[in-house]
């Protein structure tokens, strides 16, 4: 069951290859997430020695959730990734010049997953060709379903 998606990095990267990472997180922030109130546009995953984190991902307040002080909603959580997993991610992005971008926020088996993906940034004239090219799908489309 997806719980968000980050539309935008289809738009914005080439996306190259995909990978399936756990997160950390709090109770609330669990109940948050599972709530539908998760937002990954903007985010990207950090490689710092042999960890990876998500920054800028921000989930929302669970309103029954009884604390004094709430969370910071864009604190960065770190991702579980076995470490040759975390060693290709960052060969590839150091090599080729790629970064890592969450593509969307998943469930599986009542646990809370993150697919990443090692992206390509786009230019501007590739986004254009990708917008013509889907239109042109979409009245490829239209005229067959008449």
């Amino acid at each position: 069951m997806t719980l968000a998606q980050n539309k935008k990095a289809h738009h914005d990267y080439e996306i190259l290859e995909k990978f399936e990472a756990g997160l950390v997180l709090t109770g609330a922030e669990t109940k948050a997430a599972k709530a539908g109130s998760v937002n990954l546009k903007g985010s990207f995953i950090v490689v710092r020695g042999t960890e990876a984190f998500v920054t800028n991902m921000h989930i929302g307040q669970y309103a029954k959730a009884h604390t004094e002080k709430p969370p910071d909603p864009t604190r960065t959580r770190k991702l579980l990734l076995h470490k040759r997993q975390i060693n290709t991610l960052r060969a590839k992005r150091e090599a080729d010049r790629l970064t890592i971008v969450p593509l969307s926020l998943f469930l599986t088996r009542n646990r809370i997953k993150l697919e990443i993906a090692l992206a390509r940034g786009k230019r501007k004239y590739e986004k254009r060709e990708t917008i013509k090219k889907r239109d042109l799908n979409r009245a490829i489309q239209r005229g067959n379903d008449e």
